[in-house]
């Protein structure tokens, strides 16, 4: 179990809640991976919901490197924590800015991976993600960044599903930080049936 402040009214436990009612779901799933699993979880329906966001907003935020000079995602799962979290930051006196890494470069134009300011060559960025199985997706963002010549040494998801997406992480040389667990989300949907 992943250890948070479980208290009823905390942030962390009202966004597990929202979690376990909304985002998780039992039965036959094939996932983004390949891989057939008994547990689904799409965050969507809690990152798009204004109290959703706002609350995950902040518990973000905390992991986020304190010399970051940006958040950065995989579209579309990060676009809203990536734009959130930045406001959030901007509303505590924290500068960072928002990037959002296509799943294939633009075909016209510049030909970027990469959308919004972009910082310095060599600046810190940190990627927020909001489901790690594998841990694929936010790999293929971390290597775009690290291609663009940025710093990258930490993934923030809201769930990870225990499923490698750490061995993978550490394999890469990169700090995983979940908000919750798959295990945290399937025990709370048991504690509302």
């Amino acid at each position: 179990m992943s250890s948070f402040n479980t208290s009823k009214n905390s942030p962390e436990s009202k966004v597990l809640t929202m979690l376990a009612k909304n985002a998780y779901r039992k039965g036959m799933f094939t996932l983004a991976s390949g891989r057939q699993s008994q547990h689904y979880v799409n965050c969507k329906p809690v990152t798009l919901s204004g109290l959703g966001l706002s609350l995950l907003s902040l518990l973000l935020l905390k992991h986020v490197d304190k010399d970051a000079s940006a958040v950065a995602g995989l579209t579309l799962g990060a676009d809203p924590l990536v734009s959130a979290v930045v406001i959030a930051g901007a509303q505590a006196g924290f500068s960072l800015d928002a990037l959002i890494v296509r799943k294939e470069a633009k075909d016209h134009g510049t030909g970027s991976w990469l959308e919004g300011p972009l910082p310095e060559k060599g600046a810190l960025v940190t990627v927020l993600e909001d489901v790690v199985t594998s841990g694929g997706s936010s790999l293929k963002a971390v290597n775009q960044l690290r291609q663009a010549g940025y710093l990258v040494r930490q993934v923030v998801a809201i769930v990870d599903r225990q499923e490698g997406a750490d061995i993978a992480m550490k394999e890469a040389d990169i700090e995983l930080t979940s908000l919750y667990l798959l295990e945290d989300v399937i025990a709370r949907a048991e504690d509302l049936v």
